[in-house]
């Protein structure tokens, strides 16, 4: 591409001077974030996606309640949390306190059986 380095850009030919001094060709590139890495423990392991998503529910988060990837522990921090009112289909119980759900996400976590809310059933 021919034009004027000036100031850290490339100024097109066409541009007037005037209109590269000002900074308006700044305005008309795309401008880049600055790049970021994210920590390991932001990666949601393999074992925890199901595809496709699930697209029926079953059950409803009734208020804010943590998520674990692998079995709920005592003092142990969280994976994550629903918000209250997330959709969720019921995939294991076995009578305890914890069970193993799904989002519309395909998000598959363990969380808290007391606080889900059965949906009426679809006819």
């Amino acid at each position: 591409m021919k034009g004027t380095v000036k100031q850290d850009r490339i100024v097109p030919p066409e541009l007037s001077a005037e209109r590269a001094a000002s900074g308006a060709a700044q305005a008309e590139g795309f401008i880049r974030p600055e790049a970021e890495v994210l920590a390991e423990k932001t990666l949601i392991p393999g074992s925890n996606l199901i595809a496709p998503a699930p697209n029926q529910f079953t059950h409803e988060v009734a208020g804010a309640q943590p998520y674990y990837f692998a079995r709920a522990q005592s003092g142990m921090a969280p994976d994550g949390e629903f918000a209250a009112g997330a959709l969720v289909v019921l995939l294991r119980y076995d009578g305890g306190a914890y069970c193993r759900v799904a989002d519309g996400r395909g998000l598959y976590v363990e969380t808290e059986y007391d606080g889900l809310k059965q949906l009426p059933r679809r006819r």
